[in-house]
């Protein structure tokens, strides 16, 4: 089997997946999943730019990267940037820094691109297991991105997507100021997420959604609060299964917890203490819009993402 080192790089973290991926089966063998929050997103949203301090960041989990593809042999290499470095002015010194570590070039890739491979990771191995058509919603730091779709004689097939800019930093940055933040505030970060969903329906149709799929780093922390876990277990989150309702709560008691409450849960990455507010309440407006659109009433939570979609599109 081809072994494939796929990179995701977004608006709050870098993360590494080493895989063996067999195109004719469909098998995957996972050898190294790696994550490390860098907010390299942090203040661009104001300034247009990426900071000195947000590219040292993470220049040194790339290094880092860079040693385990090679420790593990990877034969083909793929790095995909995603919101943040889309929207900034310098993001040439981010493409030959990562250049010059890894030793490929990075795709900045648009949005649609970006829901596709969001899509391809996460359906992959839904099909004959609850069915389609799929709403897989990717929730990210700068951008969140919609698509639905099928799996079509086994290969996952979109038929709309759309990328919207409301993610956690995002969101964070722009209204969930206080702590914990203030009902003015969380009003307002809901109003800019209806609109943008507002967008989003304006291309991709829910009304046909049987099965809603969430990913990423929000999704899956809402997640451990709604199973209660004491600590992050990616057993228990990848695959689960969770009524809207059970969601709504999780998501918001982190919403209108403070900043000491959300780092008091062990579930918790350090990383996400500051940004799960605002993560958490994308996820609700999604849950209730689907639910609204569609009549769905639960949804399932995946572990397998971008990441996983960037590695299989590097070996088809």
């Amino acid at each position: 089997m081809p072994r494939a080192a796929a990179v995701d790089c977004g608006t709050n973290s870098v993360r590494l997946l080493v895989t063996d991926l067999d195109p004719a089966t469909g098998a995957q063998v996972d050898l190294d999943r790696q994550m490390r929050v860098v907010r390299l997103g942090e203040g661009v949203d104001a300034t247009g730019r990426l900071s000195d301090a947000a590219l040292a960041r993470t220049f040194a989990a790339v290094e880092d990267y860079a040693r385990t593809v090679a420790d593990l042999g990877a034969e083909r290499v793929r790095f995909v940037a995603t919101s943040a470095s889309r929207d900034a002015e310098n993001a040439a010194d981010f493409v030959a820094g990562v250049r010059e570590r890894l030793g490929v070039e990075p795709e900045v890739v648009a949005g649609g691109e970006e829901a596709e491979l969001s899509f391809l990771g996460a359906t992959r191995e839904l099909a004959g297991v609850v069915p389609g058509p799929y709403c897989v919603v990717d929730i990210g730091g700068g951008s969140t991105e919609v698509v639905v779709g099928d799996v079509v004689d086994g290969v996952p097939t979109v038929t709309a997507s759309r990328s919207v800019d409301v993610g956690c930093v995002r969101m964070t940055e722009r209204h969930l100021l206080a702590d914990p933040p203030t009902e003015a505030q969380v009003e307002a970060a809901r109003a800019a997420v209806e609109a943008a969903l507002d967008e989003v329906e304006r291309t991709v149709d829910l009304t046909s959604v049987r099965t809603l799929v969430g990913l990423a780093g929000s999704v899956t922390t809402v997640a451990g609060e709604a199973l209660g876990l004491e600590a992050y277990d990616s057993a228990r989150i990848h695959g689960s299964v969770h009524t809207v309702e059970d969601l709504l709560e999780a998501g918001e008691r982190l919403l209108r917890a403070t900043r000491g409450e959300r780092a008091g849960r062990g579930f918790m990455h350090p990383g996400r203490v500051d940004v799960i507010g605002a993560g958490a309440l994308v996820w609700q407006c999604v849950l209730r819009r689907v639910r609204l659109r569609a009549g769905v009433q639960e949804a399932r939570v995946s572990e397998h993402d971008i990441l996983d979609g960037i590695a299989w599109s590097a070996v088809r």
